[in-house]
């Protein structure tokens, strides 16, 4: 199946990381892709540590503008992997934060559906990130959108180590 996670609501990437952890649990291998996330994460420090396969390469600035060649270099690089990934046999694949790609105009929608299509019909697909378009809503099996209601980042909180990362 291909599942996407999207919304402006806070969780999006802690519920692809819970699929994550169920599917170590029962065996099956992960592979965690984050795009355009370079911060420190517990949820990515687990996954590693039970034996997840991480692929993290950003430069760990934020993109007020524009992206940069580099890090345009960097998405298009991480993008390609995950064909080469697919050959490996994983049974989950969580893109992590590849719908915000779009935005940026880094990746197109056409680009994400590629990788959509090409999915080995026994590995279950995750996506994640704001924004996801109608075209890839209608090609997943599951959407769902995160709404912020409410959240304290917008009272000034700061990211807690432990709950937010």
């Amino acid at each position: 199946m291909v599942q996407i996670y999207t919304g402006e609501g806070k969780g999006k990437t802690t519920a692809a990381a819970g699929v994550a952890l169920r599917s170590l649990a029962a065996g099956k291998r992960v592979a965690f892709f984050q795009f355009m996330k370079a911060w420190p994460s517990g949820e990515v420090q687990m996954l590693q540590r039970l034996g997840a396969l991480v692929d993290r390469s950003w430069d760990g600035s934020f993109i007020y503008d524009a992206p940069t060649a580099k890090q345009k270099r960097l998405v298009r690089s991480q993008y390609e992997r995950v064909f080469r990934l697919y050959e490996k046999g994983f049974d989950l694949v969580i893109l992590d934060e590849i719908l915000v790609t779009i935005h940026f105009s880094i990746l197109s929608e056409e680009d994400i559906l590629r990788l959509v299509e090409a999915r080995p019909k026994e590995c279950e697909l995750i996506l994640t990130g704001r924004g996801a378009t109608p075209a890839l809503i209608a090609a997943a099996d599951l959407v769902t959108e995160m709404r912020k209601i409410k959240h304290y980042f917008d009272q000034g909180v700061q990211a807690r180590r432990g709950i937010e990362y």
